[in-house]
């Protein structure tokens, strides 16, 4: 079984979203945070989570990018157990028993998204406001593609050494 990881190359989320993500933590569509919004919602940092956030399971805040790699059935668990939480503590859900299955919805949703990717993986999304809703869709960076020396700033060795 599959799932994603917020991962940063730089501190950009840091800048763009009133909340990042922390570095490693499960993350989900979370596409529902923005189901009641309009074009009036859509400015600065809000615009931006709602174009292309992630939502991480344990801060409850935002990625660019993600990564794909294995989770275990417990921590599926836990991550139901916690968005649960959320539903109740955040969207007035009557206790987390009614709203876990809307929880494991949600995650299960990010599990088959990932499921068909190989691990490491980025995916990214991205959101529109449309007359019928919230749509999103994803891309994927495949593995090989994402390679370090895209987001590395390299030097150059070329200099002439210094004669003493």
């Amino acid at each position: 079984m599959k799932l994603a990881r917020a991962i940063h190359f730089d501190d950009s989320d840091t800048r763009v979203f009133h909340n990042p993500a922390r570095t490693g933590e499960w993350c989900i569509s979370g596409g529902f945070e923005f189901s009641n919004w309009t074009e009036g919602d859509l400015v600065g940092k809000a615009k931006q989570a709602f174009t292309n956030g992630w939502m991480g399971v344990e801060t409850f805040g935002r990625s660019s990018f993600v990564a794909v790699t294995q989770i275990e059935e417990y921590e599926r668990a836990a991550l139901a157990g916690a968005l649960a939480r959320h539903f109740v503590e955040i969207y007035g859900a009557p206790d987390e028993v009614a709203a876990m299955g809307v929880a494991e919805e949600e995650i299960a949703q990010m599990i088959e998204l990932c499921e068909d990717h190989a691990p490491n993986s980025l995916l990214t999304v991205t959101r529109e406001l449309t007359d019928a809703g919230v749509r999103e869709s994803y891309r994927m960076i495949e593995p090989q593609d994402a390679g370090i020396e895209q987001f590395a700033v390299h030097g150059s060795l070329d200099e002439e050494p210094h004669q003493h």
